[in-house]
């Protein structure tokens, strides 16, 4: 699973009120200071009140104890609170405190439900890890087919280690028939992204093929280089 990601700097929200945009933009002001103390208090009061994105950011500062003592719990419930508003970062962050444990039961099921949601938004970081929840049956039915779908919308959005997945896929043969060429094409788009397990599982993958299908496997990965998502 990849790590948790940032908080977003750049704010993108709808503002209920010029007085609500002014006082998160203050706490945005002060965190790009590195004024974490300031920021909690500035969004502390918003989202107790149930604005979304400063539920996210003070999740964030939680999360990775800026301003405030670390507090997995903490970051829990804020982003919680702002996962059923339909905050999409905040339902990727809920799904992996699930998935981790961290501030709370380790729940897969959750995990799967909260990934799933942010997938829906377009989260490729959710699509990777829901589809190896189905990957590996995890908090949702194991189903192959699943995996390869949400890794290929993944991939379409350009997530290096979503042609890694897929790769892997191809070769084994899960969900999809098993493939060498594709396998290599998919490892070798991962390889140019700077996933280093691309690369390696290419390599790996390359004893088994002919060099004619290695010619032919390029030749797809350079086609799709040429062509885009």
């Amino acid at each position: 699973m990849r790590a948790i990601v940032p908080m977003a700097l750049a704010m993108s929200m709808t503002c209920l009120s010029s007085g609500i945009c002014a006082d998160y933009s203050s706490g945005l002001d002060a965190y790009k200071a590195g004024n974490y103390a300031v920021a909690v208090q500035e969004w502390r009061a918003l989202a107790e009140g149930g604005h979304a994105q400063a539920q996210v950011s003070l999740g964030w500062l939680y999360l990775n104890g800026r301003g405030v003592a670390q507090d997995y719990g903490l970051a829990r419930k804020f982003f919680e609170k702002a996962a059923v508003q339909g905050n999409v970062e905040a339902q990727y962050n809920l799904a992996r405190l699930y998935y981790s444990g961290q501030g709370g039961r380790q729940d897969y099921t959750q995990a799967c439900l909260w990934y799933e949601k942010a997938a829906l938004q377009g989260s490729a970081d959710a699509q990777v890890n829901l589809g190896t929840l189905y990957s590996n049956g995890l908090g949702c039915q194991k189903d192959d087919k699943a995996a390869v779908f949400w890794f290929l919308l993944a991939v379409k959005q350009g997530h290096g280690l979503a042609f890694v997945k897929l790769g892997s896929m191809y070769e084994d043969g899960r969900g999809v028939t098993q493939d060498y060429v594709q396998a290599y094409k998919w490892y070798n788009l991962g390889a140019r992204q700077n996933e280093k397990t691309g690369e390696q599982l290419r390599n790996e993958l390359t004893k088994r093929m002919t060099p004619a299908q290695v010619d032919e496997a390029q030749q797809l990965t350079t086609e799709w280089m040429a062509e885009g998502p």
